[in-house]
């Protein structure tokens, strides 16, 4: 079961994308991540196969940022003649270098940042660009210049829609309101950004879901599914166009996929 017939708005950008993006964090960093096991970074082999069986099951929306480690270096090249594909997501504003993360939210750093971008991804043009907050959203909207200069980015043609990674409902709805896009947490744990998704989809903006499995942890009763659980709160909210999903598995890839083409088509028919 794929989601190549399940594609839909991003908001009011004019692209369509996926109900399920493929994150990459994975392909880029095994330090400072929140998963509950342990991995391995793959190989360019694992990763290229990793993304032929994406686009197979009809996923076109992936995920990166600056602070993914190499996942962007990474990204380009296996992705070289692809570009059509995919509609691809990064970030500014968080940096990850010798094992810390740091934040810079100037307008200078992120144009250096966007530019370092298009060179790594292989692109003249990114299709969502995301301020990666610190959780001080309202300051860094209200205050440091940067989702002004991200309106530049789009009026200059480098970005096509641009948004906000953020960690607060005041932040979201902010960047809902000056922009295109938030990204919000959204799982069977964390509900608190609620608010952000339904005024995205009263206001035909779009909202990314952001650890949609609980970074791996997300856990229920036995003899119940914790994916198709989560994937059913996820999607029977209207306003969510796509949660991101960060595996490197192949099986559990399939079945994310294939869970979420279920309970999507539930869904649709319940509202028949």
């Amino acid at each position: 079961m794929s989601l190549h017939d399940l594609h839909r708005p991003l908001g009011n950008t004019g692209l369509r994308v996926s109900p399920l993006g493929l994150g990459t964090v994975k392909l880029g960093r095994d330090q400072g991540v929140k998963y509950p096991n342990g991995f391995s970074i793959p190989d360019d082999a694992a990763a290229l196969a990793l993304l032929n069986q994406a686009r197979e099951l009809g996923i076109n929306l992936i995920d990166t940022a600056p602070a993914y480690g190499v996942s962007e270096e990474r990204l380009g090249p296996l992705l070289r003649g692809q570009r059509q594909d995919w509609v691809i997501v990064s970030k500014v504003g968080e940096e990850f270098v010798a094992g810390l993360s740091h934040f810079d939210f100037s307008p200078a750093h992120a144009r250096r940042s966007l530019e370092r971008s298009l060179k790594r991804l292989e692109t003249d043009c990114i299709d969502l660009l995301l301020v990666h907050s610190d959780g001080n959203d309202l300051s860094i909207l209200q205050d440091s210049g940067i989702y002004e200069t991200l309106a530049a980015f789009k009026a200059e043609g480098k970005i096509r829609a641009f948004g906000l990674s953020g960690k607060t409902v005041a932040g979201g709805l902010l960047a809902l309101e000056q922009g295109d896009c938030a990204m919000v947490t959204y799982n069977l744990a964390e509900q608190g950004e609620q608010a952000v998704i339904e005024h995205a989809a009263t206001h035909g903006k779009a909202i990314l879901i952001k650890k949609a499995l609980a970074s791996g942890h997300a856990c229920l009763a036995p003899g119940q599914d914790p994916v198709r659980a989560s994937f059913e709160l996820v999607f029977g909210q209207p306003g969510v166009s796509s949660a991101i999903v960060g595996t490197i598995n192949p099986q559990h890839l399939a079945t994310n996929a294939a869970t979420a083409a279920a309970v999507i088509r539930d869904y649709t028919a319940k509202l028949r």
